[in-house]
């Protein structure tokens, strides 16, 4: 039985969808089988592992709308071991649509739930708002990732989103955890940087992730050759971050590496 995990932060730029694509590309490469779902109509993790966006014709948006089954638009990725169900700009006519239909918030958990038994990941990259797309993705995760930038107001916004999981723990999917806080875009050389990781690790102590991720040039670049770092450049900083961190992830869920 797989596990989904929802990448999520109302705030944008703090690395979440880098964090879902480099995170599925890593599991992958440690033999899981992932599916990438991107829930984001920017459809960055889309076009991040190398499929051409305006060549989509089904995926997220058809999944959420239940004309499609969710194993109709599953496609493969040149990451092994990683398919992904993808984005197009389209999704962003969803929250509309969706708006006055029954069980709003359930359309996702409905759609993925066949797939459970395929994968041993599915990863969601969420949208940067609290709006409707992303309340389905929490709805249907057993748990939720939350990126954190070590920069200035790094923690402006936290307070929401927790506020946004505690309600959805309460009304929609009690089965809810906190898989856990990453620290990302750190610099060592800055003091600011240095303090936000203190301010959290003091806050939250166990909820936060011991890998983090650090600034890395090759990390910026590869989204832009539609590659994950471990294709990209499997020796760069980034690279190792994050399959420290998918290591991580399976010690904390007991699975063998």
């Amino acid at each position: 039985m797989g596990k989904i995990i929802a990448i999520a932060n109302q705030k944008g730029g703090v690395g979440k969808t880098t964090t879902t694509v480099n995170l599925a590309a890593s599991l992958g490469v440690l033999e899981k089988k992932v599916l990438l779902i991107d829930a984001d109509p920017q459809a960055n993790a889309t076009s991040g592992l190398g499929i051409d966006v305006d060549s989509i014709e089904i995926g997220t948006y058809q999944v959420l709308e239940h004309t499609k089954t969710a194993r109709e638009t599953i496609i493969k990725t040149s990451s092994p071991n990683v398919d992904l169900i993808p984005a197009h700009i389209d999704l962003v006519a969803i929250e509309i649509e969706l708006v006055d239909k029954d069980d709003r918030e359930y359309m996702m958990k409905q759609a993925i739930r066949e797939l459970k038994d395929s994968y041993d990941y599915i990863l969601i990259d969420c949208a940067p708002s609290l709006g409707l797309l992303t309340l389905n993705a929490l709805t249907a995760a057993d748990s939720v990732i939350i990126p954190i930038q070590c920069e200035y107001f790094a923690l402006e916004g936290l307070g929401k989103l927790l506020n946004t999981i505690k309600s959805v723990q309460r009304i929609h999917n009690p089965d809810l955890d906190i898989e856990g806080m990453l620290l990302t875009m750190y610099d060592s050389r800055l003091r600011l940087s240095n303090q936000v990781v203190e301010e959290v690790r003091k806050h939250f102590d166990d909820m936060v992730f011991e890998t983090i991720i650090q600034r890395n040039v090759r990390l910026g670049e590869a989204p832009s050759y539609g590659e994950s770092i471990i294709k990209y450049d499997a020796s760069s900083k980034g690279a190792v971050n994050y399959l420290n961190m998918a290591n991580e992830l399976l010690k904390k869920n007991k699975e063998k590496v």
